[in-house]
């Protein structure tokens, strides 16, 4: 029996551990009777305030991922864009929720990293991750770790507001 390399054998996991947290996050449940699922990053969402930056820290693994394993910057850019727009759409009351139940994006940014572990033939850690990709990966979570910050910030004030006379 051949010996996986080493890389190989990384990509997989990788691939696997991005697939199911995608998964977990934007399509676990299904909807009975229907062919729509829904995932634990929509049932956290409905969470006044916090919900939705508690579903861009998940979402940010998939991110972090994908800066080390070496996904181009405009990918990443497309993938940050996704992040953003479902938080930002999720702050919108009752019709945010809606949007947060379908634009599903952990599984979009979970497409383009596989998309992109299927280009470099599944071996990504052939080349390793140069110190500005690292950097960045840490940077999009620091960056992804204040807009939580922010977004509870302005949620806690926003409920003082309504509480106080």
């Amino acid at each position: 029996m051949p010996e996986i390399p080493a890389d190989a054998a990384r990509a997989r996991v990788t691939r696997a551990r991005m697939e199911k947290l995608a998964w977990l996050l934007d399509g676990a449940v299904p909807v009975p009777g229907t062919k729509f699922r829904f995932g634990l990053d929509s049932i956290i969402g409905l969470i006044p305030g916090i919900g939705d930056a508690i579903g861009l820290l998940l979402g940010a693994a998939i991110l972090y991922e994908s800066v080390r394993v070496g996904v181009p910057r405009g990918t990443i850019a497309k993938m940050v864009g996704n992040s953003v727009a479902d938080t930002l759409g999720g702050l919108v009351p009752v019709v945010g929720d809606l949007f947060d139940f379908a634009f599903k994006s952990n599984k979009r940014n979970a497409a383009l990293l596989m998309s992109h572990l299927d280009t470099v033939d599944a071996r990504p850690a052939t080349v390793p991750a140069r110190r500005g990709s690292r950097l960045l990966a840490i940077l999009l979570v620091v960056v992804f770790f204040g807009a939580a910050i922010g977004v509870l910030w302005w949620a806690t004030s926003r409920i003082i507001g309504y509480l106080s006379p």
